[in-house]
């Protein structure tokens, strides 16, 4: 590892287009945590990267993301939480993403484009082709590079969640909605096996940290070639 790393760290000169990585996964899978431990690796190996999340990323981002999440807002219908996930997505993209890319950054998103079609599609039930004309418009046609899908047993997953007393609106939801979410993911994850790699959640953060960094550098290596 360290030969290669010293290879990719000496290679760096800035790429023609940076590389978009993001990371999915149902509640408790510790996607905010690796998503952490991949930007400080990269950094720390001499990569210009930019973590964010969504919903989020932006001002007006962060402000549509207390509106999604806030436990006050039970009766927020599909549609408007499908239309506001979209909204954010917009900005984000345009504020935060696109720019970053073009200075050849790597840009590593906590959700993107495959959280809307497994929560909103597959866990609200809102129609999939709907959610993709959406997706077309909003994102004109980009998309991850690589994606990690990090599954674990839904149940696990919110335990996890309770434990360190993590509460939003969508976790409140029940037992049911959240396996349809995952079982959505899955189906997603087999229809693009090229680009979203699935990893099972149920290992040790050091190890979920290993495997992910392996499938990063993969990727990095290709585009340096």
């Amino acid at each position: 590892m360290k030969n290669r790393t010293t290879h990719y760290a000496s290679s760096i000169t800035g790429f023609k287009k940076g590389i978009f990585i993001s990371l999915e996964g149902i509640e408790g899978t510790g996607k905010t945590k690796q998503s952490s431990l991949l930007n400080e690796y990269l950094k720390n190996i001499g990569y210009k990267v930019i973590l964010t999340a969504e919903p989020g990323g932006t001002v007006i981002g962060l402000k549509i993301r207390d509106l999604l999440l806030s436990i006050e807002n039970k009766k927020m219908t599909p549609l408007s939480e499908l239309l506001l996930y979209n909204a954010s997505r917009v900005q984000h993209i345009k504020e935060v993403i696109l720019p970053a890319l073009k200075k050849g950054f790597i840009v590593i998103t906590d959700r993107f484009i495959d959280s809307t079609k497994a929560y909103q599609g597959y866990g609200r039930g809102i129609d999939l082709k709907l959610i993709d004309l959406l997706g077309e418009i909003v994102t004109e046609g980009l998309k991850p590079d690589l994606t990690i899908l990090l599954d674990l047993d839904v149940k696990i997953g919110l335990k996890r969640n309770k434990g360190i007393n993590k509460k939003d609106r969508l976790e409140l939801e029940d037992i049911k909605f959240h396996k349809k979410v995952r079982e959505g993911y899955l189906k997603i994850a087999a229809k693009e096996p090229e680009r979203i790699k699935l990893i099972d959640a149920n290992q040790s953060i050091e190890d979920i940290h290993k495997k992910i960094i392996d499938i990063v550098m993969n990727i990095i290596t290709q585009k340096l070639i």
